[in-house]
C-alpha cells in the first residue's frame, strides 16, 4: 500500500504552477467561435479532451496555432457548420458546448450525440431547452441539428442548474438581439 509521510514544522518554499483546468478550458475554447478576432489562451492543459476539442474546432474552420505547449492562438475568422466526426464527439461530453456558439454565430450545427464518461444520468435536455427558449430549433434523429435564423434575448428558467447547460446558454446569448436573464443558472467559479 502506498502512503504519504508528512513531517511537519518544516518551512515550505519553492514555486508551483497550477495546471490549467479542463472544465474551464473546454468552454473557453468553444467560446472562441463567437468572434472572428484572434484569441490567445494561456495555461491550456495538455490532455486528450482538450486535443479532441481542438480537432472539433478545426473541423469547423477554426484556426488553432500552438504558440507553446500550454499557449494557443485561436481564430474563428470563418466558421462552417461541417459534419463533425461522431467518434470525436463520443469521446468528450464537451462537444455539446459547440451548440450554443455555433448556432449563435452561423445559425446551424449538426452534432453527433456527445459522449464522455458515464457517471450517472447525463442528459442534454437543459441545453436543448435553453437554446429553444432563445429561438433555436433543435431536432434529433440519431444526431442533433441546431438551427436559428435569428436569436432573441429572453428571460428563461433552466430546468436544472447544469454547468455546461449554463455555459451553452451564456454563449448562445452573446450574439442574440436584446437582453437575456438566465434563471436557475449554475454558479460554479469557472462559469
Amino acid at each position: 500500500m502506498e502512503k504519504f509521510i508528512i513531517e511537519g514544522r518544516t518551512p515550505l518554499q519553492g514555486e508551483v504552477t497550477p495546471s490549467g483546468n479542463k472544465n474551464s478550458a473546454l468552454p473557453i475554447l468553444a467560446a472562441c467561435i463567437l468572434t472572428d478576432q484572434p484569441v490567445i489562451l494561456h495555461n491550456i492543459p495538455n490532455i486528450l479532451d482538450i486535443k479532441t476539442m481542438r480537432s472539433l474546432l478545426e473541423s469547423l474552420g477554426v484556426s488553432v496555432t500552438t504558440i507553446d505547449e500550454h499557449t494557443w492562438k485561436v481564430q474563428a475568422e470563418e466558421v462552417r457548420p461541417a459534419n463533425l466526426d461522431p467518434e470525436l464527439c463520443r469521446n468528450i461530453r464537451a462537444s455539446i458546448l459547440l451548440a450554443g456558439p455555433m448556432t449563435a454565430r452561423s445559425g446551424h450545427l449538426h452534432l453527433p450525440p456527445p459522449g464522455g464518461d458515464v457517471i450517472g444520468r447525463r442528459r442534454v435536455d437543459t441545453h436543448i431547452l435553453a437554446l429553444r427558449e432563445l429561438g433555436a430549433e433543435v431536432n434529433y434523429n440519431r444526431d442533433f441539428t441546431f438551427s436559428a435564423k435569428k436569436l432573441i434575448g429572453t428571460d428563461f428558467l433552466l430546468d436544472e442548474a447544469s454547468v455546461t447547460g449554463t455555459e451553452n446558454a451564456i454563449m448562445d446569448c452573446v450574439l442574440d438581439e436584446g437582453h437575456s436573464i438566465i434563471r436557475n443558472a449554475a454558479s460554479e467559479p469557472h462559469i
